[in-house]
């Protein structure tokens, strides 16, 4: 239910902002996307798995605090990563 190593370091590749950048919350929200998004695909032929469900409920709220974060400290950064992952808010 977790993402790939290949996944994971296609993502921060594509949302780095500088060389060797892993800890921004540009990668961290992007990473936590695809997360979500592998967990939503699980959840159509596991409709009972209550327990995972609470590790996407959790993981949603961290993505959502990243991203009050993210719009507290640069709006602009933020319109742009929510508009690049496709995510409405």
């Amino acid at each position: 239910m977790s993402i790939t190593v290949e996944e994971k370091n296609r993502v921060i590749a594509e949302y780095a902002t500088k060389e060797g950048d892993t800890g921004s919350p540009e990668v961290q929200v992007a990473i936590l996307t695809s997360r979500i998004n592998t967990l939503t695909e699980h959840f159509k032929t596991h409709k009972k798995d209550n327990h995972s469900r609470r590790g996407l409920l959790k993981l949603v709220a961290q993505r959502r605090k990243l991203l009050d974060y993210l719009k507290g400290k640069e709006e602009s950064r933020y319109q742009d990563l929510i508009q690049r992952l496709g995510i409405r808010r």
